[in-house]
């Protein structure tokens, strides 16, 4: 994982290494769009920090940036008043609200799974169940059946266990 820094200021590279030792992350420092835009197809960065000053003067700049910066997190700071220690922070924020975002978006996923997968058994077993009870079925047939009701009633079973809760 990395950081890509966007920013011209002079001292931005004593910048960037403090942050990268505060982090435990690789900054990668860009000086212009292009610069920017280069390191962006390259590789993936886990965040985009673009000093405002960039985003202000030449907003075409900034929006090419956030449009090559994939699933990285956009952040525009304001170099020229935010030192290194705010950058952190704020970097460091942005990370653990996209970290509770995700585990957000897997509880859900799997939830959604897990009902999915409740309705199918559920309907499995019924329908299992129903031509059991229907007429004249021969009997290697009638067995299968019985097999697939009684795969479909355990893994409902398991299905409902709290573990899977």
């Amino acid at each position: 994982m990395s950081i890509l820094m966007v920013t011209g200021i002079e001292g931005a590279h004593q910048c960037a290494a403090a942050i990268s030792a505060q982090l435990g992350m690789d900054v990668e420092l860009a000086e212009a769009r292009r610069a920017a835009l280069a390191l962006l197809r390259k590789r993936e960065f886990i965040a985009v920090v673009v000093d405002e000053t960039l985003a202000e003067c030449d907003p075409a700049a900034a929006e090419a940036i956030w449009e090559r910066a994939g699933l990285a997190i956009p952040m525009q700071v304001n170099f020229a008043l935010s030192g290194p220690q705010r950058i952190v922070r704020e970097v460091r924020a942005a990370l653990h609200r996209r970290e509770r975002e995700q585990a957000l978006a897997r509880r859900a996923a799997a939830t959604a799974i897990e009902t999915e997968l409740k309705t199918t058994v559920a309907g499995l077993l019924l329908h299992s169940q129903l031509a059991l009870a229907g007429s004249e079925i021969p009997a290697p047939l009638a067995e299968r059946l019985r097999m697939v009701a009684e795969l479909a009633g355990s893994l409902r079973q398991q299905l409902s266990t709290p573990a899977h809760a």
